[in-house]
């Protein structure tokens, strides 16, 4: 899985990102709508790595390091994973996540790499649909999710507030 667009490579994540990965998941404004805590420990970023690198292995898919071509940094993670737990009453799905950086928001990265993942979602994978979902409050998420041709279906109850349910389907997507 390897992806490019006009300003970003979007690669599989390997070991060594986990000190990037690091910056993501232990800044509170990052993971404020995420329903998670924050990392304490670097340590802690080698296993979300292991992980999702694990994922490749077991469902061929799974987040991809968001590589800024201009600053040759790892600047976030986005992409599609086989989701194989229930969410919503919903169970082995592809989902569309991504996380960035606080100092790359507003940029587009999070449209840019989305319209590429799933691009290779319905043209690679031949998912008829692909699922997502975002935190009510999360105003930023559910504008991306909305402009990328999403439709919100639903909303579901969190232990961290109500989220609401997208789907896009393949004869949707542009």
């Amino acid at each position: 899985m390897y992806l490019e667009t006009q300003r970003l490579i979007l690669r599989k994540l390997e070991e060594a990102d986990y000190e990037r990965l690091f910056l993501l998941d232990s800044n509170p404004e990052v993971m404020k709508y995420i329903g998670m805590p924050t990392l304490s420990k670097v340590e802690e970023s080698k296993e979300v790595v292991k992980m999702i690198m694990q994922q490749y292995k077991d469902n061929g898919v799974g987040r991809l390091a968001v590589i800024e071509k201009e600053s040759g940094l790892l600047i976030g993670w986005s992409g599609l994973k086989l989701n194989t737990s229930e969410v919503n009453g919903y169970q082995n799905f592809h989902e569309l996540g991504y996380r960035f950086l606080p100092e790359t928001w507003g940029k587009g990265y999070a449209t840019e790499s989305g319209k590429a993942s799933l691009d290779y979602g319905f043209n690679d994978l031949k998912a008829e649909v692909i699922y997502a979902y975002a935190h009510c409050e999360n105003q930023a998420s559910n504008h991306i999710l909305t402009k990328l041709g999403f439709e919100k279906t639903g909303e579901f109850t969190e232990p961290d507030g109500i989220c609401f349910w997208y789907e896009l389907k393949k004869e949707n997507f542009k």
